[in-house]
């Protein structure tokens, strides 16, 4: 028999009891609808933190504290303190491949305006921190370079913060408090309209010239974080490494001593993300994949069964000249058949459930090509594996007694 006359008996044996069949078919498409949808959700939160991280600035890179050492025993990243605005003016003065640099400290707290109050954090940045950032002034102005200089009591807010302190009045020149310091409000940054990293709100934020917030808020003399731009992108590199060795220098740091800060650029946050990601996406596909096996089981459990059920229908086809071969092949096909179909109904249900998914999360799963091809690939297998026994079992029945079977 041709193979195309295989597939069409195929198709007529399963279209004799079409509920069994549906119902069989119906763990393959759980299966792959699972499959789809959760390495959607993957690729999804993926492509999400990537085009974050690539908002978060212009060839930014940052330096941030490193684990102390005492004794032989090394402290976590972030426990040291040796970052100092002076070290922020040294970059920009000293290394060529830098563009602009801002020292960062942070705080968190209650912000209050007449008889409402807001949880934010206030970070205290200087006067290059917007173009680093790449973010905008919509209304009002930013402070100068005098006013950090000075310590002046002023700030530009997020839009979240307008929400929810003043609603339809106007924030600017009005005066607000952070841990009860009084701070003009002189601007309002351009929203973001997304989430960070870590699933903050990027608009939910109060910027302050640093030295105020260094000083008068947490009483500080160090900084908790270096930001920097490189002049370029093919500047990165040859910027971190200018960065290594003017900070070793100012810390005395000697050969062969481990740096007590870290630098971090654009593509290292990305690439240690991304791989978070993609291990993640692969769990939820591996943890997804099991239902599929679960269908396979119930593919040859059927067959098995439909075997048994259509012994006679065997011998006969046998004793009319029926190769074994072509026993072998119609049970298969017929296992393939019901394991493909369900894999291309799985895979409308995982776009469909993956949509649905998406209307609770902040990002939009992505249904690609390849998990498509992927899906109806190991469907196929699923049902090559799990039906290969039956029809091997189909094939080797002996004539005889199968046609004299009842």
């Amino acid at each position: 028999m041709s193979f195309w006359g295989i597939i069409k008996l195929a198709f007529i044996s399963l279209g004799r009891n079409k509920m069994r069949s549906f119902l069989t078919a119906l763990g393959i498409i759980i299966g792959v609808t699972s499959v789809v949808a959760m390495v959607a959700v993957g690729q999804g939160a993926y492509f999400s933190v990537q085009e974050n991280i690539s908002k978060m600035g212009t060839n930014l890179i940052m330096v941030m504290p490193g684990g102390g050492s005492r004794r032989g025993f090394h402290g976590p990243r972030g426990s040291v303190t040796t970052l100092t605005a002076e070290d922020a003016d040294a970059i920009a003065r000293d290394c060529p491949s830098v563009g602009a640099v801002s020292p960062i400290v942070r705080n968190s707290g209650q912000v209050v305006f007449g008889n409402r109050n807001w949880s934010t954090s206030i970070m205290g940045v200087n006067e290059h921190y917007l173009g680093i950032a790449s973010r905008e002034i919509v209304e009002g102005r930013y402070f100068s370079p005098t006013e950090i200089r000075g310590g002046h009591k002023v700030c530009v807010i997020g839009r979240t913060i307008v929400e929810n302190l003043f609603g339809n009045l106007n924030p600017i020149g009005q005066i607000i408090r952070f841990k009860k310091m009084p701070m003009l409000v002189v601007g309002v940054i351009k929203e973001r309209g997304e989430t960070g990293m870590g699933g903050g709100d990027q608009d939910d934020l109060i910027l302050m010239p640093f030295s105020v917030v260094q000083r008068r808020l947490m009483g500080i003399t160090h900084v908790q974080m270096i930001h920097l731009s490189a002049s370029s992108q093919e500047a990165v590199e040859p910027a971190k490494e200018e960065i290594t060795q003017l900070l070793r220098r100012r810390h005395r740091i000697r050969e062969g001593q481990d740096d007590d800060f870290d630098i971090r650029t654009q593509d290292d946050i990305a690439e240690m993300a991304g791989t978070t990601l993609t291990i993640i996406g692969l769990l939820l596909g591996a943890i997804a994949s099991v239902s599929l096996l679960v269908g396979g089981i119930g593919i040859m459990n059927i067959m098995l069964v439909s075997v048994t059920e259509r012994t006679r229908e065997i011998g006969i086809r046998m004793a009319i000249g029926a190769r074994t071969s072509d026993i072998l092949y119609q049970f298969l096909v017929e296992s393939v058949v019901l394991s493909c179909v369900g894999g291309v109904f799985g895979i409308f249900g995982g776009f469909g459930l993956a949509q649905i998914i998406g209307k609770f999360v902040e990002f939009s799963p992505v249904v690609s090509n390849t998990s498509i091809v992927i899906s109806i690939a190991f469907s196929g297998a699923v049902g090559v594996f799990f039906g290969l026994y039956p029809a091997w079992k189909a094939s080797q029945l002996d004539p005889i007694e199968a046609f004299r079977y009842e």
